[in-house]
Parts: C-alpha cells; structure tokens; sequence
C-alpha cells in the first residue's frame, strides 16, 4: 500500500520504517526539514532498539523517504496515518493544536485530489476529538464529506519506548476506531500480517483504550510501590510478596473485577482494605491510593442514589440485596446501603432477593443488617412481581431469572440496572433504561 506517515518523532519514525520493512511505499512528512534530511539520508530521527538499521535499509531500498510538502505526500498515497504529538498543559488539558494544523492541511491537499484517501488518526486524543473537531477541520478545508469522499479512522499505538519495534510487530491489539467500514478496511488491510486481537469499533470508543491502558499502567506502578512501601517499613521482602500476588492469574492478573459494575461490599474487601491502611498509617507510610479506594467505592454507591432521584419519582423497587449473587451475605452490601440511604431520604422502598429470607438470617449476618436496616421485615418480599407492581423504578441488583424475566417487559417503569443486563447494549439510549457505568 501507499502510506503517508505524518510526524516523524518516536511513533511517526517507528512506524514508518516497520511499514516500509513490511513493503509498504511509505512517505514521511515533517515540518522539520533536519528531521526529514536524516530519514532521507537512511537515518533514523531517535534513538531505538534496531530502528536505525530498519531505516537505514528501508530508504536504501527506496520504500521509505520524506518530504516536507504535505500536497506531495498526499497525492503520492492511500492513506495517512497522523502522528503527530499532542501534549498536556500544565493543568492537564490536552493541546490539539499540532492535530489542527495537521488535518486543515491534508484537507487542503485533498480538495485537489480525485481519488479517495483515508485519514488516520495515531495520536493520542481524548474521546469526541475526532469527530468534532477534526472530521470538521477536514471537511470544512477539503470542502468533502468524511465517510462519503474520504475515510476517517482513530487507529491508537502501543508502542512503549526502548522496545517500540518488536510492539510494532507484536502488538498486544490493534484497535481501528472507523467511521465506517469502508474507512476502516484499508487500516484493517495495513495491519493484516500482524498477530493479536483486531478490535473494529466506534472512532470514540478507540479514542478512550489509549487513556484506560495507560492510566491503568500507571495505577499498576503505583499500587505496587505502595505495597513496596508498607512492605519495607513492616520489615517484609516487597518481591517475595508480589511474586505470589502474580502467581494468581484466576483473581489478581486477570479480567475479575475489571467490569464496570456496582460498587463492592461484603466481609472482606472493605475491611481487609481498612485494616492495611491502618497498618501503613501506623508505621507513618502514605499510601494515597489505598486510602482512596473506600472513598472511591463510596462515590459510585452515590451515583447510584443520583440516578435514582434524577428519575424524580418515589415508589422504587430494589431487586437483589446481598452484596453477590446467589449469596444471603448482606454484610456491607452497597445495595443494603443504598437501601438506607433511599429511605432515610423518604422513598417508598419495597426488597426482593430470592437468597435473602429474613428467619434464616444468623449471626454477624444479622446483627448487621438489624443494625442498618432494622424494618427490613416490612421492605422484603417473596413475591417479585408485587415489588414489581408497587414500583414506579425498578433497580436491577442482580442477574437471577426471576429478575431478568421482571425486567424483561418492565412496562412504564424506568429500570436503573447496576449489574448491566445480558442485553444492555440493545437497552442502551432507550427512554426508560438507565445503565451505572454504560
């Protein structure tokens, strides 16, 4: 393919040499006309396992070279991918004005060209970036219709420094955030000899993975030097600790808990949470992150209560208690807190969870909720569809049969669904449904 790579620095430069090594016809542009004269010259404009070797045969063999004219670079391709930087300011807004400048001069160029070009967006930019304010950048200076005269993808890297040629080749996804199918074909076709996943999705959905990876990346460091941290000061060995924190690939290294959902409860994670934060304030240890994690849980349980008075209506009915499915465990439940806060708020609240009867109920499990919700007796029932029939809101707690067949046909009530339902997705935007966190 014919390829424009449109910023020559770590992902410009990386990219563009692995595309060529791959046979690809690649043209670099850059406004710095040193940068240019060294990838012309075979030159790699950073410093990079193998990359100077990769430009250095790539231009001798004349599938790499670079301009400065950006209507040469455009007649002379297919595709553009933009890599150009975007930075922070000081108070961490993004800077986009590199991406402007970028996209009003390929519509310039593309307003003279026949032939239809895809425009790919490789840096990072915060979601609805593209779409309102580039996609009209594009269209207003070419004077064409993204979609129908030309092709619009946000395609983000994953290319870390000191090892972004072998991501390059090994990438762990490759994510194309499409316009629409036929702007995400070509991308789909530039990237076919590369292993793992291939997501195609909505161009903002795209926009947000590079923020969620590396703001995950980030809280992973974090969290493992504040382990380090307590660890040394409580006279423990930090590595022999993570070292079988990392042997769990079924809870720790792994896809548990990392769906967004309703907020976490029950015996263990609240307290065990305390307790270790204690510990480190004991030994004159700040762990920030930890001690943020219960009031983080906390904020969500408030989004639910939000949603629910934004409905502005009284009559709720709550299906699910316990703090986990299949479970009669209330002990610090969000659902029992966001039960209490409900009604100390006033609203008419009525309770089915097909685990929870009330006789059964034992030790700590009771005394708990005696404590909390003392009248529960009145709020539970055994009979769905009389909370169904009492409620004007109806807010999922579970995923039982009985529940999802509730909702199923919830007739006039709004549902609030904090587990997110099988069809969610189908849901999603409709009057009547509100989803948590989706």
């Amino acid at each position: 393919m014919k390829v424009s790579v449109f910023g020559l620095g770590y992902v410009g430069c990386v990219s563009a040499a692995c595309l060529a090594a791959q046979g690809h016809e690649v043209v670099g542009v850059d406004v710095n006309s040193t940068k240019v004269d060294l990838v012309n010259r075979g030159q790699s404009t950073v410093v990079e396992e193998r990359i100077r070797e990769i430009t250095e045969q790539v231009v001798r063999d004349g599938a790499l070279r670079a301009t400065t004219d950006v209507t040469e670079a455009i007649n002379a391709t297919d595709i553009s991918l933009i890599c150009v930087g975007t930075p922070s300011a000081s108070n961490g807004s993004l800077s986009t004005e590199y991406l402007e400048r970028v996209a009003e001069e390929i519509g310039v160029a593309l307003a003279a060209k026949d032939s239809r070009h895809t425009v790919v967006f490789r840096s990072t930019m915060l979601p609805s970036t593209c779409e309102k304010l580039l996609v009209p950048l594009l269209e207003k200076s070419s004077d064409k219709v993204a979609g129908a005269d030309f092709g619009v993808v946000v395609n983000p890297e994953f290319l870390r420094e000191g090892t972004s040629v072998r991501d390059y080749y090994d990438p762990p996804k490759t994510v194309i955030g499409q316009l629409d199918e036929a702007s995400g074909d070509p991308v789909a076709e530039l990237y076919k000899d590369l292993p793992g996943p291939v997501f195609r999705v909505p161009i903002a959905v795209a926009e947000m993975t590079k923020y969620v990876d590396n703001c995950f990346h980030g809280l992973k460091v974090s969290f493992g030097n504040e382990i380090g941290a307590i660890c040394h000061a409580l006279g423990l060995d930090s590595h022999k600790v993570m070292d079988i924190f990392l042997a769990d690939t079924k809870l720790n290294i792994s896809p548990a808990y990392l769906r967004p959902g309703f907020a976490f409860g029950g015996s263990c994670l609240p307290k065990d949470l305390r307790g270790l934060v204690h510990a480190a304030r004991r030994a004159d240890v700040s762990v920030p992150i930890l001690e943020h994690v219960l009031p983080s849980n906390v904020e969500h349980l408030r989004r639910a209560f939000e949603l629910v008075a934004a409905t502005g209506k009284r009559k709720i009915g709550l299906l699910g208690l316990s703090f986990k499915p299949g479970t009669d465990d209330l002990r610090e439940s969000p659902i029992v807190e966001l039960a209490e806060q409900l009604l100390g708020k006033g609203y008419d609240v009525r309770i089915y969870d097909a685990n929870v009867t009330l006789s059964r109920l034992i030790g700590a499990n009771r005394e708990y909720i005696d404590a909390r919700v003392p009248h529960l007796a009145q709020l539970l029932g055994d009979d769905i569809d009389a909370v169904k029939d009492h409620a004007e809101v109806l807010i999922v707690g579970n995923k039982d049969e009985a529940v999802l067949a509730a909702v199923k046909d919830p007739g006039d009530r709004i549902v609030i669904d904090l587990v997110r339902l099988p069809d969610a997705e189908q849901r999603r935007g409709k009057p009547g449904y509100v989803g948590l966190g989706w």
